[in-house]
């Protein structure tokens, strides 16, 4: 979807975001890439990976051009039920920029696992903004480490319930080789999904499991709620929040536990 933009062979793509599909090939390709507020464009058609993080959003060149197609795609829909119940904004506007007031994160920018390259395009977007007249100001986020950790509870656990529909009877491929009601579930999930799926579901099913639930996913839940709070308060005071597009993994890679959940994310990462 980000290719198709850069490359010139269409004007604008829809891609679909569960924690930066869009942002990250969008900005290593160099061009714009959205993920809308939740509930803003409908999800009808998209398969489910983890449901309260998918989101649809576009690829454009400009920002003008992610503006019209905003205006088209946002809005009230029936067949999704997470939708705001509310008309299509209108992202166009003619009217002058404002300066606004702008946050970096600053242990992004001295974090150890941070590209120097990248480091260096960051400050120097930040000493543009300044020079355009807009505010600019480091910030703490005291939840970096824990955001990785957390979404990946959350997403195999929400991939785990959401791709169980998929067994060979309704949804998606039926293996040829079944000869039962089990070997159609067996076949069909062990010959349709890839290596990775199944590792997600592994452990989105270990997570959810009784002896686990309270360990994994409820204390995620606690997480992502801090980190919500923590990114509302932080727009009490600000308009944006600036931060370089780049992957670090919250503990040491190689490094052995008897953690499941660690190990996943080492063999993840590695």
């Amino acid at each position: 979807s980000a290719v198709v933009v850069q490359s010139d062979m269409c004007l604008l793509s829809l891609g679909s975001d569960t924690g930066g599909s869009i942002r990250q090939p969008a900005a290593f390709s160099g061009i714009y890439g959205l993920y809308p507020t939740y509930g803003t464009v409908s999800r009808w058609g998209l398969i489910a990976f983890a449901s309260s993080f998918d989101q649809i959003g576009p690829f454009t060149s400009s920002v003008s051009d992610m503006q019209l197609i905003m205006e088209v795609i946002s809005g009230a829909d029936e067949h999704d039920a997470s939708m705001y119940a509310h008309k299509a904004y209108q992202y166009h506007s003619e009217e002058s920029q404002k300066p606004l007031k702008i946050a970096y994160i600053k242990d992004c920018l001295q974090h150890p696992g941070l590209d120097s390259e990248i480091k260096s395009q960051t400050e120097q977007f930040i000493n543009e903004l300044k020079s355009k007249g807009h505010t600019v100001e480091g910030i703490d986020f005291p939840y970096l480490d824990q955001m990785v950790p957390c979404y990946q509870v959350l997403t195999t656990a929400e991939a785990s319930s959401n791709l169980s529909r998929f067994s060979g009877l309704t949804f998606g491929y039926r293996s040829p080789n079944a000869t039962d009601l089990e070997s159609t579930f067996k076949k069909s999930r062990t010959e349709g999904f890839g290596p990775e799926v199944k590792r997600r579901i592994m452990l989105g099913t270990f997570v959810l499991s009784s002896d686990f639930y309270d360990a994994y996913y409820t204390k995620a839940q606690k997480v992502r709620q801090l980190i919500r709070q923590k990114t509302l308060d932080i727009f009490k005071n600000f308009d944006v929040i600036v931060t370089p597009t780049t992957s670090t993994v919250a503990f040491k890679i190689g490094e052995k536990s008897s953690d499941p959940i660690a190990m996943y994310l080492a063999d993840l990462f590695t």
